[in-house]
């Protein structure tokens, strides 16, 4: 086996919240914490000079949520972060809400929820460098929906949205994978031990 290759469990199809017992109450559970858990990593917050974004731990929080809860689950959980945030809980980054300069992140974090998710379904959250690419492509996402939002929202060209709103998080965004890389693999070692 290679190095940074965990073995793909016998339990194809599933991801981390499936091995969970099933119900009702597990899935609203499991979507309310999702939401939950992506508001608090909101909070943590560091602002980045010149950038009207700041730091945070919500798209790390919000790619977890679509690779642990999957597809359909992860998607309902961060439509219910961003529903709850545009009428007023205060768990966007630093304690705001409503549809500011940076809600198009939050959009794209939505899609990014859904294909992380439709990935972990096929076992991309099991190996290290699978992990890596899922979390790229999730970030990849965000940007692609966050970066335009901005530009239009702050009346700002491309290049400079690009220069305040993507630059700047590129390497906190490889950290953030760096996370992810060795959390979820463990997870899924973890739980084959136990099986």
């Amino acid at each position: 086996m290679s190095t940074g290759t965990a073995a793909v469990p016998t339990r194809t199809g599933q991801v981390l919240a499936d091995l969970l017992p099933a119900s009702r109450v597990r899935d609203i559970a499991l979507v309310a914490g999702g939401a939950a858990l992506t508001g608090l990593a909101a909070q943590i917050a560091v602002p980045v000079p010149g950038s009207p974004v700041p730091v945070t731990g919500q798209t790390f929080a919000a790619l977890l949520v679509g690779t642990a809860l999957g597809t359909g689950r992860g998607l309902v959980s961060l439509a219910m972060y961003a529903l709850l945030g545009l009428a007023g809980v205060p768990w966007f980054a630093s304690g705001s809400s409503g549809a500011t300069v940076s809600f198009g992140y939050i959009l794209g974090m939505l899609l990014a929820a859904t294909v992380v998710g439709a990935l972990a379904r096929r076992g991309a959250d099991r190996s290290v460098l699978r992990v890596a690419g899922t979390m790229l492509l999730g970030e990849a996402i965000i940007y692609a929906i966050g970066v335009p939002y901005l530009a239009v929202a702050a009346d700002m060209s491309l290049t400079a949205a690009i220069a305040v709103g993507l630059t700047p998080f590129l390497l906190g965004d490889a950290l953030k994978a760096a996370l992810a890389m060795g959390a979820l693999p463990t997870a899924w070692k973890f739980v084959n031990r136990e099986s």
